[in-house]
């Protein structure tokens, strides 16, 4: 295995690693995404068990990894993880999809939906306000004031890690203070609102919302079919909880710092999604109509542009709410922006290191991170969000994430037969128990969406197997120009 590289800089203790799980993972999609899923299951009771799977998966798979990133904390993480249990070829296709389609499009995303949020108290940041337009591109207020928020986090992260870990904190910490905020105020400010009497009514009365808004009653395997479709939505909130272990070079006592790290960052934000979630069926019924003139008649299923938490708000703030939610959004957005810029360019590093990008990708700058790493990152993210493809993108990113989350624990049990001998001062929680719950579920997960969503799954799979002849090319290069594998 590959030696530390001592020109990192450790400097992340145990809190700073907890705020870069929280912060990379709480985004826009907690306020929004609920809105689908009440589509998908059509009940209080499913709705909870959707983000309460989502949460048990989520830690399972932290727990899990910790294993993996006690006995290998070096840079680049998962990458690691899966060169050292498979092939370069495994590590290779992850670090691939994830330049090419996870991190970089998430980051897109993301900017995207900060400026759109900002729109609501700056009108001037809007769709319509073309700027420039050449040929078929047209660059508008909003996609302006998310390349400058792209571009501006980039720079910060160049600075080295203890600015990129101060602005991560307080942004982090704002957003969880935020967060349990909205939940206090839903607790007790709703006194008056009966959709919790609603929804008790129709708490385990599963349907769907089909053609024609057509309800249809769901029962045994439809509605398992269901839930896993509906988890495509609840996963990506929960997502890039991961991300700290590209960085482990960095963690003070990573051994015992990533693993903690992973566990209460992702223990912390399932907890908060769930009571979320809960908030939203105190305040609001479930079930409504798209045609409806009122937040409580279109209910959560129809939230205004599925912004359940606004519709939320609204009941509690009235016309403040969308203004409210907007600044929230905003400082959840940039902070998890924040956190993918600042990890995602330590998987390039430790593939370029291997010789399997672009050689200048592994060097640290003065400041001691990998600058040109984040730069061209922070290059392909723009241009993501200026063609306009990172939403289509998007869409195929949770059946390539659950793959690798997959193999990874399933390099457990292969490292545990191929590197008895290797310390590991932590080991996966329930082994082996546990780590093959986890991996029948989501191969079950992933079966589900190929069957009820293959225009989501094909393409991530071809995305990640397109990347097979580019490795090959990459390393022959590598060999006829000298490079060191």
């Amino acid at each position: 295995m590959a030696t530390e590289n001592h020109l990192f800089q450790k400097r992340v203790n145990l809190f700073d690693g907890i705020s870069m799980v929280a912060g990379a993972m709480i985004g826009s999609g907690i306020f929004i995404v609920s809105a689908d899923i009440a589509r998908s299951v059509g009940s209080p009771g499913w709705l909870l068990v959707v983000w309460l799977i989502t949460g048990l998966i989520t830690i399972i798979g932290a727990l899990s990894y910790g294993e993996l990133a006690s006995m290998m904390p070096q840079v680049g993480g998962q990458y690691v993880y899966l060169r050292e249990s498979y092939h370069p070829l495994v590590g290779f296709l992850f670090g691939w999809t994830t330049f090419l389609v996870i991190q970089c499009g998430s980051i897109a995303a993301v900017a995207v939906a900060f400026a759109k949020f900002s729109g609501v108290l700056f009108p001037w940041i809007s769709e319509t306000n073309i700027l420039v337009q050449i040929g078929a591109l047209k660059i508008n207020s909003t996609m302006v004031v998310a390349i400058a928020m792209i571009a501006f986090l980039t720079w910060l992260n160049t600075r080295g890690i203890v600015t990129g870990k101060t602005v991560q904190n307080v942004f982090s910490s704002t957003k969880v203070i935020a967060l349990f905020g909205f939940i206090a105020v839903g607790l007790l400010a709703t006194k008056s609102i009966h959709s919790l009497e609603i929804n008790k009514e129709v708490f385990w009365k599963a349907s769907q919302i089909g053609a024609g808004n057509q309800i249809i009653p769901l029962a045994g395997f439809s509605l398992i079919a269901a839930i896993g479709t509906a988890l495509v939505g609840s996963l990506f909130a929960a997502d890039a909880w991961y991300n700290v272990t590209y960085m482990s070079e960095e963690v003070i006592n990573p051994k015992r710092n990533v693993p903690l790290s992973l566990f209460f960052g992702t223990l912390l934000v399932s907890v908060l999604y769930l009571l979320t979630n809960f908030i939203y069926i105190k305040v609001l019924p479930l079930s409504g109509s798209s045609s409806g003139t009122d937040v409580l008649s279109r209910g959560i299923q129809f939230a205004t542009d599925d912004r359940v938490a606004t519709s939320a708000m609204s009941i509690i703030f009235g016309d403040y709410a969308a203004i409210i939610m907007a600044v929230l959004i905003m400082i959840s957005t940039f902070g998890c922006n924040h956190s993918l810029i600042m990890a995602g360019p330590r998987v390039y590093f430790a593939m370029a290191r291997d010789g399997l990008f672009f050689k200048k990708v592994a060097e640290i700058n003065k400041n001691g991170v990998p600058g040109f790493a984040i730069v061209v990152q922070g290059i392909w993210s723009i241009l993501l969000c200026m063609s306009g493809t990172y939403g289509n993108l998007l869409d195929y990113v949770i059946f390539a994430v659950l793959i690798f989350f997959t193999l990874t624990i399933l390099a457990i049990f292969i490292l545990r037969i191929k590197k008895p001998d290797i310390p590991r001062p932590y080991k996966a929680f329930g082994y082996p128990v546990i780590p093959a719950i986890y991996i029948l579920v989501t191969t079950f997960i992933m079966v589900i969406l190929l069957k009820y969503k293959p225009n989501y799954t094909y393409p991530g799979l071809i995305i990640v197997l397109a990347g097979i002849p580019v490795f090959y090319i990459w390393r022959k290069f590598n060999k006829r120009t000298g490079v060191k594998e």
